[in-house]
């Protein structure tokens, strides 16, 4: 079975659920949230046997730290991992490793060995399976759906996770509470299965690359290269790096707003989470017609505005019918802001590097997030709730502000992607995949009238080539002739030269056709090929000259 996403320019699509029309998405999705809801079932129930076993507050605190540390670590080489080999087998081997590692912690709880450091250990390789999976699952997206839909997808995985988190916690308590955490655990094991069966079932073409893989250095550095230097993606990351710093206190602190300010228990939580939710769901359903009505920009600085909202009457009431009101408030903007930055940063990947430009994004706002936490504890802590709570509002509304600064563009409708195969220059050498340094040449004759112009395209030439893989990019004048301009940049090797000219789009190439137009010559800018060569007496005499083709 298949499902495949055409490549078409059709404009963004409007239709919240239209990604559950396609069979593979609908059903990798939907196994998806009942692992989820199993994963919440299990961080309660690891929380929970940690508190019984140990009386170090260190250590159970160390149990969501064993769970996120993993994509801190593994996050970019997870990326470069899923955009050099099949991402179906990278999601199938996360799934696998969390369902290993949970059966063993199982089986340790039947046999009676809960040693903390083994259940650190065990949270620990669950979070490994989590940071393997999440990145390919996220960069597969666009190749199941439409492009179109891309939003649409992953409005819903945003508010499929929340809508879950809402009530997993409170299922895993009652099953605990009911049955024992061995049940928990158990139940969880089984719910793993259930993407790995899905994943099994259905598979989706993707564009295979007829040039070798990347190493794995090759692969990071390019990955944090074009991430730097993609404007939509840095303006994305900073901003989401920032919302959660800022906007984690509403769900870092909840528990002490329960506690000490409506002077509830587990019910008024409960009751809170479900607020939240809600609102969460009824953000991610409108999340289209706010698409429809206002622009990309618009709308995180509105859910940054709700999120400021909600830290206020937060910090303000001692209503439980108020602060519900104002969590269903901040769950919508929660949603909207997570999905549009997610979005942002899936369209302006090409799909040769999105599981590294996804992976460096998540990394950074989860970091983010763990920053927030500790900040807004620390300062609940050593000043008060209220202060904390005032003070999230404020930075959530100076986060809204950086769009002057860092503002998200509208999502274009055309493909980000290479635009067809490549065809390899004829050389008259013998040359290996890794034979190297390669330098490229290409000489212009610009009249004095189009210097402004051409520089300006130049510039844009230098990002978009630097972007795909060009190292040192010089732009040079003859001083004896003014006319004549020489634009040089390197490669590593053979291979990184043709896998840069396969990343090239078609907008790419018409900004070469634009500049090759203000070219003065007869014939068009010839393209100079050579490979630097070392002149040690050590090399055989004919190897000591440049070689060179031209295209």
């Amino acid at each position: 079975m298949s499902g495949v996403a055409g490549a078409n320019a059709d404009p963004i699509s409007s239709r919240t659920f239209a990604p559950l029309r396609n069979p593979t998405f609908r059903s990798i999705w939907l196994a998806t949230q009942v692992s989820s809801l199993g994963w919440l079932m299990q961080t309660v129930a690891i929380s929970w046997l940690m508190a019984t076993i140990s009386t170090s507050d260190l250590m159970v605190a160390l149990v969501q730290a064993s769970a996120t540390l993993p994509a801190f670590i593994l996050s970019v080489f997870t990326g470069a991992i899923v955009d050099n080999f099949s991402r179906r087998r990278v999601m199938f081997a996360g799934w696998c490793l969390m369902t290993a590692a949970s059966a063993m912690l199982t089986a340790c709880v039947a046999l009676g060995l809960v040693d903390p450091w083994f259940i650190l250990g065990f949270s620990f390789l669950i979070g490994c399976g989590i940071a393997v999976n999440d990145p390919a699952w996220q960069a597969s997206v666009g190749d199941i759906v439409e492009r179109r839909d891309v939003p649409a997808a992953v409005t819903l995985m945003s508010v499929g996770f929340n809508t879950v988190r809402t009530v997993g916690p409170a299922l895993g308590g009652i099953v605990i509470a009911s049955f024992g955490l061995l049940t928990a655990f158990a139940v969880t094991t089984l719910g793993y299965l259930a993407p790995q069966f899905a994943i099994w079932r259905w598979k989706w073409k993707v564009r295979s690359s007829p040039l070798p893989r990347e190493s794995m250095a090759t692969a990071i550095y390019d990955g944090v290269r074009f991430t730097a230097m993609s404007s939509e993606i840095k303006a994305a990351t900073v901003r989401g790096t920032l919302f959660g710093l800022a906007s984690i206190a509403i769900l870092a602190l909840l528990p002490l707003v329960v506690r000490d300010q409506l002077a509830g228990g587990p019910l008024a939580y409960g009751i809170m989470m479900g607020g939240f939710g809600t609102g969460a769901v009824f953000g991610g359903i409108s999340n289209s017609m706010f698409r429809r009505i206002m622009s990309q920009e618009r709308m995180i600085r509105l859910a940054c505005v709700a999120c400021a909202a909600c830290c206020t009457a937060l910090a303000l009431t001692s209503s439980l019918a108020v602060a519900a009101t104002a969590l269903a408030v901040g769950g919508a903007g929660w949603v909207v802001a997570w999905s549009g930055l997610g979005v942002s940063v899936q369209l302006a990947s090409p799909r040769w590097v999105v599981g590294r430009t996804l992976s460096i994004y998540y990394a950074l706002t989860y970091g983010g997030i763990a920053a927030g936490s500790w900040v807004w504890g620390t300062v609940a802590q050593n000043y008060s709730l209220t202060v904390a709570l005032e003070g999230s509002a404020g930075a959530l509304l100076l986060v809204a502000a950086t769009g002057v600064l860092l503002p998200l563009r509208e999502h274009r409708e055309s493909q980000p992607d290479p635009s067809g195969e490549y065809k390899a220059p004829a050389v008259a050498v013998e040359l290996k995949p890794r034979s190297g340094p390669i330098v490229v040449k290409v000489d212009y004759l610009i009249a004095e009238k189009n210097v402004e112009a051409f520089l300006d395209l130049m510039r844009e030439r230098r990002l978009v080539h630097s972007r795909v893989g060009a190292r040192h990019w010089t732009l040079q004048r003859n001083l004896q002739e003014p006319m004549q301009w020489t634009e040089t940049f390197h490669t590593p090797t053979w291979t990184d030269y043709l896998r840069l000219n396969h990343r090239l789009t078609e907008a790419d190439k018409e900004l070469d056709e634009r500049v090759f137009q203000l070219h003065e010559g007869q014939l068009p800018p010839q393209i100079v090929l050579m490979i630097e060569r070392p002149t040690s007496s050590a090399r055989k005499p004919e190897q000591s000259a440049p070689y060179f083709s031209r295209h």
